[in-house]
């Protein structure tokens, strides 16, 4: 498996955002735009190398709760991860939950709604599902990401809100954010104050690590 080791994040925060929203905007737009247009030979690899580096991850233990999403608008997909899971895994797809996301498990074929923003989750009642904290690890989709492990995601605050308990508790869950390596930043983004940093981010060709070993 294939590491990039990350600078530590917290050299990087400050109260006084770097990036304008205006230019996250347009990154946001540019970068999804670039994920659109990858070929479907391209996207095909890709599932297949970001399974190896997923399953490669020490955090990834033979049970528990494994969180993924249902991928849309030219996101990188989970099915093949999905698919190779230790038997004892559970893997959840998110729900919209007010505010935050819950989980519930989810298997090729189960049942699915479109929530408010077009995409398929399980058709269950939110309150029932799954709180973020009974995840073990959580594989969250992402817009881009720079060489010290900062995740820029769709801008709803949705990870960040669900997870805001990870910046004062260790893992679990892991929280590892996942792209196509086409999606990585040369210029810093700079970290807000309400981000939650992932634990690693993996792309089809490596495993970049905020804390290594």
């Amino acid at each position: 498996m294939a590491e990039d080791v990350f600078f530590p994040q917290n050299s990087r925060v400050n109260s006084t955002p770097a990036t304008p929203d205006p230019e996250r905007a347009r990154l946001r737009r540019e970068l999804r735009q670039r994920r659109r247009e990858l070929p479907a030979a391209q996207r095909i690899a890709a599932a297949d190398g970001l399974a190896a580096q997923l399953l490669a991850l020490p955090w990834l233990t033979e049970g528990g709760y494994v969180a993924g999403y249902w991928a849309s608008d030219g996101e990188i997909g989970l099915h093949v991860f999905q698919l190779k899971l230790p038997a004892g895994c559970i893997y959840c797809l998110p729900l919209l939950h007010g505010e935050e996301l819950r989980f519930a498990p989810w298997r090729s074929g189960d049942p699915l709604v479109s929530n408010r923003f077009g995409i398929p989750e399980p058709d269950l009642e939110p309150s029932s599902a799954l709180p973020p904290e009974a995840m073990s690890l959580v594989v969250m989709p992402l817009v881009g990401f720079d060489a010290h492990g900062q995740r820029l995601g769709m801008g709803g605050g949705w990870y960040d809100r669900s997870f805001a308990f990870r910046r004062h508790v260790a893992a679990p869950p892991w929280l590892v954010g996942v792209g196509f390596d086409q999606q990585r930043l040369d210029a810093p983004l700079q970290a807000e104050d309400w981000d939650v940093a992932p634990d690693a981010i993996c792309t089809p060709s490596a495993t970049h690590l905020k804390n290594p070993a």
